[in-house]
């Protein structure tokens, strides 16, 4: 019995790796980031499940170029750390969406927490359950350059639907995982998934999220027409596109704004012109992506 006890709080206190801008938990509030002054452990003190937590992470930081024979960094955690004295200097890094808090090192790097709602339904419904409307806690630790999410819109058959295309890169290279399910969920840590938040269709008001995916490999490039799927009647094209995705390694997570095009008219030549042009860009930036050479 002493034993198992044992094995068991081992369990609690001490987890393993885990993925992404990291997730490290969800729907906390007070989040406070501290660092140690070699900048290689961050400390989180937050509240959440109705209590105190401080997690302490170490031992990852930017992000590797997809490789199936060596794994992608990531944290390793632990659930029972004791405070330190932070180091944090002023945050001077670049922009972030979903920010938390975020701050500078003392050797130059960058730590940042960022949360958003991974688990919203799909096709603009609300959420209902608790799951659907947690925000998810994120560490990321990095120095350099980000990752980037480039997208361009379009319509697709000839028209009928609307359509974005584009691609995922860090430091210039494509982001993508080696394997997914029938479904397209990721089965490695290389895997990161883009979600499509759609403004002003037919769903509602304000932002809905529309569809979640993984960019494709070796391209880190993806491609998305709007119709209407499931129980929806109608497509969740909108004014306006946000595109978040998550950060590889544990870099942070990103977002791309993007504005939409009205529907369809083939008698008018700008709107012609404009899909002869982005299916040309499309063959060039997903060139060897077999699933995007439907324009």
């Amino acid at each position: 019995m002493r034993r198992l006890v044992f094995v068991a709080f081992i369990a609690a206190v001490l987890t393993p790796p885990a993925s992404a801008s990291q997730l490290i938990d969800r729907d906390a509030t007070g989040v406070r980031l501290a660092v140690t002054s070699n900048g290689k452990t961050a400390v989180l003190t937050y509240r959440a499940h109705g209590r105190l937590w401080r997690v302490r992470a170490w031992g990852a930081i930017n992000a590797r170029f997809p490789n199936p024979s060596v794994p992608q960094v990531q944290f390793r955690i632990r659930r029972d750390a004791k405070p330190i004295r932070n180091a944090c200097l002023r945050y001077d890094g670049p922009p972030l969406p979903w920010l938390v808090t975020a701050c500078k090192a003392p050797d130059g790097s960058y730590w940042a927490v960022q949360r958003f709602r991974r688990k919203t339904p799909l096709l603009g419904f609300l959420p209902r359950t608790r799951q659907q409307r947690a925000w998810a806690l994120h560490l990321s630790h990095w120095k350099g350059p980000l990752a980037v999410v480039e997208a361009w819109s379009d319509w697709s058959w000839n028209g009928r639907f609307h359509h974005l295309f584009g691609r995922f890169t860090y430091r210039g290279r494509p982001v993508h995982g080696f394997r997914t399910t029938r479904q397209g969920s990721r089965l490695d840590k290389y895997g990161k998934l883009v979600y499509i938040d759609t403004f002003g269709s037919a769903y509602g008001p304000g932002w809905r999220h529309e569809n979640a995916f993984v960019t494709h490999r070796p391209t880190g490039t993806f491609c998305y027409t709007f119709r209407a799927r499931g129980s929806r009647s109608s497509a969740g094209h909108g004014r306006r596109y946000r595109l978040t995705a998550e950060g590889p390694g544990v870099t942070p997570d990103v977002v791309r704004y993007l504005d939409a095009v009205p529907d369809y008219n083939p008698r008018n030549q700008q709107h012609v012109a404009h899909e002869r042009a982005m299916n040309a860009l499309q063959d060039r930036v997903t060139a060897g992506d077999r699933l995007c050479r439907k324009h």
